[in-house]
């Protein structure tokens, strides 16, 4: 092997390596990202929250509610009926989502778990779980949730499809 062999050799091994830590920096990043979510609403952060998403970013809480930009899941955060979750002991509370890194763009799947604290019970009890796609885009900002659809795992075919492997028939992602 001459010297030019070598170096060309270990210029493609660094631009293969520059490329696995670009791809694990963003799944890091996208993980970080998804586990702020929890805490944000939990605290009543309506703002931090909001801040996740694009914009214009989407996030339906199926069939309950559809929320169409910051501003929205704002206003879901400061809401009666959010405060009075989070007052009487609630949690949100996200899984490790599966990510698919497509360029500035990534799609996932995860579940979601709301925990509820009975006072009377003295206990904590799991009130609702939920399938999660995601959609994230690479933002100036970083990234960013451009859009969330979450539907409780009540036997609904559909709501447990959501969760089907990307590579799995049938499956829409």
């Amino acid at each position: 092997m001459t010297d030019a062999d070598e170096i060309a050799a270990l210029r493609a091994t660094v631009a293969a390596l520059e490329a696995r830590l670009a791809a694990l920096e963003d799944h890091v990043e996208i993980t970080q990202l998804v586990s702020r979510y929890g805490p944000a609403v939990d605290s009543g952060s309506a703002t931090a929250a909001a801040d996740l998403w694009t914009d214009d970013g989407a996030f339906d809480a199926v069939p309950y509610l559809q929320m169409r930009g910051r501003s929205d899941i704002e206003g879901m955060v400061t809401s009666e009926g959010h405060r009075d979750l989070i007052e009487n002991g609630c949690g949100h509370v996200l899984t490790v989502p599966h990510v698919v890194l497509d360029g500035d763009e990534a799609t996932g799947r995860s579940y979601a778990l709301n925990i509820r604290w009975d006072a009377e019970a003295d206990r904590f009890w799991v009130a609702r779980v939920s399938a999660n796609t995601w959609r994230w885009v690479r933002t100036s900002d970083g990234w960013r949730i451009a859009e969330r659809v979450n539907a409780n795992l009540d036997g609904t075919e559909a709501h447990r499809a959501m969760l089907a492997p990307t590579d799995a028939p049938g499956s829409t992602r």
